[in-house]
């Protein structure tokens, strides 16, 4: 089935871009807009937009009843849901399925296997990637007999979870007891969903993340991610290539991700993160990511692909194209995730309206963004304001475009971390390329990414 009318289920710099795609490829588009973003100019340059709820998300963008009503009372054939909100819910994905509406996504037994973190090192294991030692406890006891597979440090993680939440780090074991009733606890109220697992903590760990596209048949990749630079695992700043990974490492990880989409009899994008041990030069897999991700831009630029047309065109049901031979990567591209945040008061939102705005441009530069001069970020949703890409025929070229492209870079009205992205991009050591996940948090004098530590005294 064609799609001929698309219902973008998203809001911001996404769905601008999922609606630029549709016009280049003449796709009728309608925009599903909670009251907060009525007004936007996503909203201003889609074909249509239709009411989705109110402003807080739980009655719009996470309501899987307000998304198939808008596009079945809108006349779409198709659902796009982007990234976060619904893109990951198998509930979105079957309830298309009923109503006759292509779902632009996994399929929904894809988006439940993955969406559970046990399930996911199973599938990992069955297609014989590594994985770090761990598994579910249900009680102190257990724990402690896991420890002997695991050994010290470990980490509690939530089965069901993400950014962190629900997560603990235990330094020894009179710890863990209090660490597992409090990650059971925090995954509970956060996901729905108390179970936990332990899995060993790497100490000094780059957060690589393999490109998939694949139609069911055919699983190819399209190079790597590195999204080591984050805070509290939220990334900051993204790029493809990774710096420095040994290129039989390179190629191992590459491999590994696409057994795993055979496996799994994969269709869509979807993005196999590893964690790459840096003192034992080995990767670990971590989980998979059934959707389009937020630094996709780096990977189109160095590989000259359209990921959202990928995405419309095995929705489909076309089969692909492209063979492994024909994915050339060229040339280095770096990403800054512009957020309206005060990094001199922890990171926090600082929604507001958007008083001057100027955005950079040039050879190799490329913006991401839904706002404008007048815009108002709202307090409902992620702080993401834009996202900078630049690509350069190697690193150094693309950082130097950057640093330039951040310093035309001017958003006045709300705080944003411009002027902190500025810092990283002239820092020596993120110069050099490599740095992993507990990089930013020495840099900045605190540990922006590692997990909360318990320990016997609370």
């Amino acid at each position: 089935m064609r799609i001929r009318r698309l219902l973008v289920a998203n809001r911001g710099e996404i769905a601008m871009r999922i609606l630029r795609t549709c016009e280049r490829l003449g796709i009728e588009t309608v925009l599903a807009a909670s009251d907060a973003d009525l007004e936007s100019p996503a909203a201003r340059r889609a074909d249509r937009v239709v009411r989705l709820g109110p402003a807080l998300p739980q009655t719009s963008y996470l309501s899987v009843e307000a998304v198939v009503r808008a596009a079945l009372t809108s006349g779409a054939n198709a659902v796009h849901p982007g990234y976060g909100f619904l893109s990951e819910n198998p509930a979105l994905a079957d309830a298309c399925a009923r109503a006759g509406l292509l779902f632009v996504g996994p399929a929904a037994q894809h988006l439940r296997a993955l969406g559970d973190k046990l399930q996911a090192r199973e599938a990992a294991i069955a297609a014989g990637l590594p994985i770090l030692p761990g598994g579910e406890v249900t009680s102190p006891t257990e724990a402690e007999a896991m420890l002997e597979h695991t050994g010290l440090p470990v980490l509690v993680k939530a089965v069901g979870g993400g950014g962190g939440r629900g997560m603990r780090l235990v330094t020894d074991t009179a710890a863990l007891p209090h660490a597992l009733e409090l990650s059971m606890a925090e995954a509970g109220g956060a996901f729905g969903n108390s179970r936990v697992y332990l899995e060993r903590y790497v100490a000094r760990g780059r957060h690589v993340e393999v490109q998939l596209l694949a139609d069911g048949e055919r699983v190819l990749h399209i190079g790597e991610r590195d999204c080591s630079v984050q805070r509290r695992y939220q990334k900051l700043v993204e790029e493809a290539p990774g710096a420095g990974l040994p290129d039989d490492l390179r190629s191992a990880m590459h491999d590994a991700a696409v057994r795993l989409g055979r496996h799994l009899g994969y269709r869509s994008l979807g993005t196999v993160e590893f964690l790459v041990d840096v003192d034992r030069a080995t990767f670990s897999f971590l989980e998979v990511n059934p959707r389009i991700q937020v630094e996709h831009p780096v990977t189109e630029a160095t590989s000259g692909l359209d990921l959202v047309a990928a995405q419309l065109y095995v929705a489909e049901g076309r089969p692909l194209t492209l063979r492994q031979d024909d994915v050339v990567l060229t040339g280095h591209a770096i990403e800054c995730r512009i957020n309206a945040e005060d990094p001199d008061r922890d990171f926090a939102p600082g929604p507001g309206k958007i008083t001057n705005l100027r955005l950079p441009a040039g050879e190799g530069i490329r913006v991401d963004t839904a706002v404008q001069r007048g815009s108002v970020v709202p307090p409902y949703y992620d702080s993401l304001v834009a996202k900078l890409i630049a690509w350069g025929p190697d690193r150094q070229a693309a950082l130097d475009r950057l640093a330039g492209a951040l310093d035309r870079f001017v958003v006045e009205g709300v705080p944003t971390t411009i002027p902190l992205h500025r810092r990283l991009v002239a820092d020596a050591e993120l110069r050099a390329g490599g740095v992993d996940t507990g990089w930013l948090g020495r840099l900045l004098g605190a540990d922006a990414t590692a997990p909360v530590e318990v320990t016997t005294n609370g």
